[in-house]
């Protein structure tokens, strides 16, 4: 039986539906981490006000690249930026990595019958967490690094490595191989992928543009909102994800 996207989407809202309060829970719980940790690692407010005046800056540079930005800036100013910036992407890896191992023990455990909670998908996942976090780092930078050249050699980086995790996790494979083995199955499989990656996308840009709209809750909870929803976005394309793989691994 050929393996299509409205069999996928079926079965990964059957199994988010049958694990509903998991999957808020660790969106949530993984949304706080995220959150906490970035507000512990910035610096200070004393700092903070130092980048206060790059935003009137900014107002009076329009048409200047970022780069052409940052260089306006004096050491202090960008030292301060680059505290802000490498906090909010160690919080950032650090939740997403968290996010991704509990979640992919709680498919794999359900998947072999076992009746298991957030906090027992967390424990399972704890022995994975180093090689993911690393996996997870390299893709970012390649990712990363395709959008800083051009758009779509990052959109194309992002849908190779997009099954590594899943891959590393189940196969108990390296690294590289993991990400050379995800890049074969994802462009064999590109109309059951791409699609589904660019409307995951396009709900994530969409949910910052409605949030950003909100002002009624304080920037702390809006940040633990806005991480949740984009957290609970993610755990449904890792289930799609899971799902393909597991059938393709099946079949």
């Amino acid at each position: 039986m050929p393996i299509t996207a409205n069999i996928l989407h079926r079965d990964s809202f059957n199994f988010a539906r049958s694990q509903l309060f998991n999957i808020l829970l660790l969106a949530l719980l993984t949304a706080l981490i995220t959150v906490i940790l970035n507000q512990v690692l910035i610096p200070d407010a004393e700092q903070l006000k130092i980048l206060g005046t790059v935003k009137n800056d900014f107002g009076s540079s329009k048409g200047m690249g970022i780069k052409e930005m940052v260089q306006l800036m004096t050491p202090e100013q960008q030292m301060v930026l680059l505290k802000v910036s490498a906090a909010a992407a160690f919080s950032t890896l650090l939740g997403n990595v968290l996010l991704i191992g509990a979640m992919l023990a709680l498919m794999t455990l359900v998947s072999q019958g076992h009746r298991v909670n957030t906090w027992q998908a967390v424990g399972f996942s704890l022995s994975t967490l180093p090689r993911l976090s690393l996996l997870i780092f390299i893709c970012t930078l390649f990712i990363q690094f395709g959008l800083a050249l051009f758009v779509v050699p990052g959109i194309a980086i992002a849908l190779a490595v997009s099954l590594t995790p899943i891959i590393i996790t189940n196969e108990k494979i390296g690294i590289f191989a993991a990400i050379k083995s995800s890049a074969k199955l994802a462009f064999a499989n590109i109309r059951l992928i791409a699609p589904t990656m660019i409307l995951w996308f396009s709900a994530k840009l969409l949910l910052l543009l409605l949030i950003s709209r909100v002002t009624i809750f304080t920037p702390i909870i809006m940040d633990v909102i806005l991480s949740t929803l984009n957290n609970l976005l993610s755990t449904l394309l890792l289930v799609y994800l899971f799902r393909l793989h597991m059938l393709l691994h099946n079949g």
